[in-house]
């Protein structure tokens, strides 16, 4: 059987899967980002230098592998060319192993004027990155304004699409603020020529070429942006992304069959965090938050902002679990919590005098939901040089154990340190479910 994984986040983002990814990467022939844009944010450390990604697949690190960016992400071509540079720059190598799906749909400027203007007369904004993800999926869903990537290769077919959107979207613009920028059809046509001879040696139909290297035995590793609570369809809605950020996501943003998949692998911190607006229920607004703020370094890859920080919610995860069809956990920033005498899960809601178990479809009942905590020993020690199981101490083998317990699945991946070498393997006779006592 043809090895097919996807590493999928199970929270509100920023779960470290970059590291994931590029740690399985050695084990696949192709990389695939199937959802989302420049929003996203992987980071990966190898070797002390640090890369940070938000477009192009994090496995273009791996010089073996061929890196593809599919069809159900919204690609903004200046981000493109800007990441590539500078992995160029870095010594790594940018060209034929990277692809783009000639199906992919393509951001340009009004998209971002559009998502700017939208955020600040909102009641209750989003809390977007403002790099026009939104409007673009907008356009690709409304099909008469958009624009794929496909369709910059041909300067005339480009020139004659943009006469026909642009007036339409600065008189839309308009609507939201007179002060509203302005586009001109024809400067944005020759700019985006521009960009697409700089595309055109990459693009090609990514859906034919994944089936074909499957056919011939190539090994997959499907990479999700975002996370699974961020899903358009099954996320915390409206505070959500545009894009779906699950393993749902794959089978439309690639083209190929998610049924295929071998094994998925859900990435989650040792806690939880989220950027942006929409509920939080075991959000912490006090100096322990602060604490996992600034130990984690909890801020933004493509934003900066400040992420909001709480105690681990198992009653999301577990949710996002069964949505994705995780077959084992990597727990990532397990360090983090090295600082605390007491930790705490969330293992159930309280909400309205009820007490729920599962999580709730709607964003203003999760509004409402208070958590109810499981609260565990900390360790008060270092754990950045374990390199097994058996080199964490009890307490942080029975939280492990823990969150194995209650989420339902194994732990086969713990994170303790940012680099690739900071990482812990978990064979199935792992200490996690042996004697965890001091």
């Amino acid at each position: 059987m043809t090895v097919c994984t996807s590493v999928v986040g199970l929270q509100w983002g920023d779960e470290a899967k970059g590291k994931i990814v590029d740690l399985l990467t050695p084990e696949h022939d192709v990389v695939v980002r199937y959802n989302g844009g420049a929003n996203a944010g992987h980071t990966v450390v190898c070797n002390g230098k640090t890369f940070k990604l938000s477009l192009l697949p994090t496995g273009i690190l791996q010089p073996h592998v061929l890196a593809v960016i599919g069809n159900g992400v919204v690609v903004y071509p200046p981000r493109f060319m800007e990441e590539a540079e500078n992995l160029r720059k870095a010594g790594v190598e940018v060209g034929k192993n990277l692809v783009l799906s000639d199906r992919a749909h393509v951001i340009f400027p009004y998209h971002m004027e559009e998502e700017a203007l939208r955020e600040q007369g909102a009641p209750a904004a989003i809390g977007t990155t403002g790099r026009g993800i939104g409007p673009c999926y907008q356009d690709k869903a409304g099909r008469s304004l958009a624009i794929r990537v496909g369709e910059l290769l041909d300067q005339v077919h480009l020139r004659q699409r943009l006469r026909h959107i642009v007036p339409m979207k600065n008189q839309m613009l308009k609507g939201h603020s007179a002060g509203a920028r302005s586009f001109d059809a024809d400067a944005l046509a020759d700019e985006y020529a521009k960009y697409a001879e700089v595309l055109r040696p990459h693009v090609a139909d990514t859906m034919r070429l994944l089936h074909e290297e499957y056919q011939r035995g190539r090994r997959l590793l499907f990479e999700a942006a975002q996370g699974t609570l961020l899903d358009v369809d099954h996320g915390t809605f409206p505070y959500v992304t545009s894009s779906s950020s699950s393993t749902t996501g794959i089978w439309s943003g690639s083209g190929f069959p998610a049924r295929r998949l071998t094994r998925v692998v859900g990435v989650i911190k040792a806690y939880t965090t989220r950027v942006g607006g929409g509920p939080f229920p075991t959000e912490l607004h006090d100096e322990v938050g602060e604490r996992i703020r600034r130990t984690g370094k909890e801020y933004g890859t493509v934003t900066g902002r400040p992420r909001r920080c709480g105690w681990f919610d198992a009653v999301a995860v577990r949710y996002a679990a069964a949505l994705a069809g995780a077959d084992e956990l990597a727990i990532m920033l397990l360090d983090v919590l090295s600082e605390f005498d007491e930790l705490a899960i969330c293992t159930a809601y309280r909400c309205g005098g009820e007490r729920l178990e599962h999580f709730p479809a709607h964003a203003h009942v999760l509004a409402q939901c208070e958590p109810i905590y499981e609260r565990l020993p900390g360790w008060r020690t270092d754990i950045a040089g374990c390199r097994s199981a058996a080199d964490l101490p009890a307490a942080a083998r029975r939280y492990l154990q823990r969150l194995q317990e209650i989420l339902g699945l194994p732990i086969r991946i713990v994170s303790v340190g940012p680099d690739r070498s900071q990482t812990i393997l978990v064979p199935a006779s792992s200490p996690l479910s042996g004697d965890t006592r001091s």
